[in-house]
């Protein structure tokens, strides 16, 4: 077992994320698995790496607020050290200062020589001290750079929301993406009732409570490695926000209908559809990767499934076979991911405004492709994690001015009162996590004409 401390290991993940361009989830679970931390100190490491992530462009404004050295002269072990000291003393109430500062100082010996120690040192006790006179761009004079220092967001992303949202809702809409989100879980109905399972947890040490919008969701609590769960290796639940069970719900797969999810992975909806079929009749799903085609398969056997076919398959390939055979087709589309920045904030240093056209371009030829294979009477879902416009609504539009054999379909009655808006009834909805405390999520049914 690894005995380092949770802040090295932050460190070095960090350095792994930089160097070698790691997902974070990845990178985290590659390097918590050789440690022994109990929950408190995996938390801190998933704290640190997230925390630095998000709010990068403003923990680099802080330091050159503070530092007499440029940033770009920095190494990079010395930078990650100064961020995570910065990141524990403005946004880490429950650590002290002191105990920020001393850790920074003690990672500094090792990675860096006797004049980074000092200047480690040096710069954070005066972040320290001056903590509450940061100085940041002002809101009325300068209110885009406020939004991207402020928020540490990329601006093209800020100037595309301002467009389409307008100011009050994205600053709303960054706040919220920052936030760290719920762990959500969805329950096995075919094993175990919500109630029962929410016993069994208690007993592990998981504190669960309902969920929101969705009677087979639960918000968990105090969970430390999840997969070490006897819960979890049961197959009594899915980790699934409940944005993204609610995909499944408006797709309304019934026993012994016969459905394809043409982009399945990681599994998450392919095996809710299952579950809402009470594992009668069959799923297809695709995927254009083995490795997730692997995943998807081994999560439905953990959680009891055997009506799915997970194959290796590209969505934008139209297969004749299937034309007119299915009863519903899903088609959670390649996105940009913008909907789901609590989760993964690295999404928003990874994509550019100039990623949109070839996306929305793969997005029209998979459903296209697959709106082929809904049979007469049957029902299509185009789903995404964004809220981008061009990736949703618009796409939908387009498809329906080239597709007059598609009508939309009342989703209003898959939806709770918390959920009503006005869209339901002309078939979609859009969530986004400062509203509805949720991923960022858009769906759309369609039925094709008999």
């Amino acid at each position: 077992m690894n005995h380092i401390s949770p802040r090295e290991t932050a460190l070095k993940i960090l350095n792994e994320i930089e160097t070698n361009h790691a997902y974070t989830n990845i990178a985290l679970k590659k390097y918590l698995k050789d440690t022994d931390y109990k929950i408190a100190d995996r938390a801190l490491v998933t704290e640190l790496i997230y925390g630095i992530i998000k709010y990068k462009i403003t923990l680099d404004y802080i330091i050159e607020q503070f530092s007499s050295i440029k940033i770009n002269k920095l190494s990079k072990w010395i930078l990650n050290i100064l961020r995570m000291g910065i990141y524990q003393i403005v946004y880490l109430d429950r650590i002290p200062d002191s105990a920020a500062c001393n850790e920074s100082v003690n990672l500094a010996k090792r990675y860096g020589h006797q004049g980074s120690v000092r200047y480690v040192n040096a710069v954070l006790r005066n972040i320290s001290r001056n903590k509450n006179n940061i100085s940041f761009p002002d809101k009325k004079e300068q209110p885009m750079e406020y939004l991207k220092i402020k928020y540490s967001f990329p601006e093209w992303l800020i100037e595309k929301w301002v467009i389409q949202y307008g100011y009050e809702f994205t600053e709303s809409l960054c706040a919220a993406s920052n936030q760290v989100a719920d762990l959500s879980v969805r329950v096995n109905t075919l094993q175990i009732t919500r109630e029962e399972l929410i016993r069994y947890l208690e007993q592990e040490g998981v504190q669960a409570v309902p969920g929101r919008y969705c009677s087979e969701a639960l918000l968990l609590n105090n969970v430390g490695n999840i997969e070490e769960l006897e819960t979890f290796k049961k197959g009594f639940f899915q980790v699934q926000d409940e944005s993204s069970m609610l995909v499944s719900k408006v797709l309304d797969p019934q026993p012994g209908e016969f459905v394809m999810d043409v982009c399945c992975a990681p599994g998450g909806k392919t095996t809710h559809i299952a579950q809402l079929m009470k594992n009668q009749g069959t799923v297809l799903g695709w995927d254009i990767h083995e490795h997730k085609i692997e995943l998807v398969r081994n999560t439905a056997n953990r959680l009891g499934f055997n009506i799915i076919r997970a194959e290796l398959q590209d969505a934008t390939q139209e297969v004749a076979e299937y034309f007119n055979q299915a009863d519903k087709v899903l088609v959670d589309a390649p996105c940009t991911g913008l909907g789901i920045l609590r989760r993964k904030p690295d999404i928003k240093w990874n994509k550019a405004n100039e990623d949109l056209d070839s996306i929305t371009s793969l997005q029209k030829r998979i459903l296209h492709a697959s709106s082929q294979y809904v049979k007469k009477g049957g029902c299509l879902v185009y789903s995404t994690c964004t809220i981008q416009e061009e990736e949703n609504i618009h796409i939908i539009r387009e498809f329906m001015d080239s597709h007059p054999d598609f009508v939309v379909e009342n989703i209003q009655p898959y939806f709770s009162q918390k959920l009503d808006t006005d869209s339901l009834k002309q078939g979609y909805v859009q969530l986004y996590p400062n509203i509805h405390r949720t991923d960022g999520f858009f769906m759309c049914k369609l039925r094709r004409r008999e």
